[in-house]
């Protein structure tokens, strides 16, 4: 009973760390506010700051789908469209931890990574309703999509504390770009799933969360 309920301290704290700074937080500081040890903490989470990142956080992942789903409900394809993407980036701007998480592949958690393909699939649905509905721009693909909530993590991390609303901004300007108009603007080329996935796994290995060598990626959301 003791064990589970240091598990459930731990688990609890780092979600709370990480929603303030980030998964790159001190997993001492994660274990001090538990009230355990770093060696309790690394009793049930052998592989560290990976598995506690993608435990603590799994939850906020199936939010992702959860707002995937709601957004394909919308009586308007914009409109589902655009809620989708301004609640996905407050979500970043509420949870600095989901924010790292998003910009970022787990490949070693099924659990994150079968959540994150559920919600990469529901995108795909909100984006092609959008642009069968003539609304969003037809050069438009969900790559984009991951590059703003990888854009967003940046800017949320260098303006949160002294331009609040910065992130907002780039959102409604992100919005009206993708918007469709008539002649669109020519857009260089998105990258391909393979490229933005093994970033997102790279970042995940610089900041501790990925500590396995297999560099496989899993199949991106084109």
């Amino acid at each position: 009973m003791d064990a589970e309920r240091n598990r459930l301290a731990v688990l609890a704290s780092a979600r709370s760390v990480f929603a303030e700074q980030g998964v790159t937080a001190s997993l001492e500081e994660i274990a001090r506010r538990a009230g355990v040890g770093i060696g309790t903490l690394y009793r049930h989470f052998p592989r560290g700051r990976e598995q506690l990142v993608a435990e603590a956080l799994v939850d906020q992942v199936g939010r992702y789908v959860v707002l995937a789903e709601q957004g394909l409900q919308a009586r308007d394809p914009w409109v589902g469209f655009a809620d989708f993407v301004e609640r996905i980036c407050q979500m970043e701007a509420d949870d600095r931890g989901l924010s790292d998480l998003l910009a970022m592949a787990l490949p070693a958690d099924e659990r994150v990574e079968e959540l994150r393909a559920e919600a990469n699939d529901l995108v795909l649905g909100l984006v092609e309703q959008a642009k069968a509905s003539g609304q969003l721009r037809p050069d438009f693909v969900a790559e984009d999509l991951v590059l703003l909530l990888i854009a967003n993590t940046a800017i949320l991390e260098v303006t949160s504390d002294d331009a609040p609303a910065a992130s907002r901004r780039m959102v409604a300007l992100f919005l009206d770009a993708v918007r469709a108009r008539k002649p669109a603007s020519n857009l260089p080329e998105a990258p391909s799933s393979e490229e933005l996935r093994t970033a997102m796994l790279r970042l995940a290995q610089t900041r501790g969360c990925a500590v396995r060598s297999d560099r496989s990626v899993p199949s991106g959301t084109r």
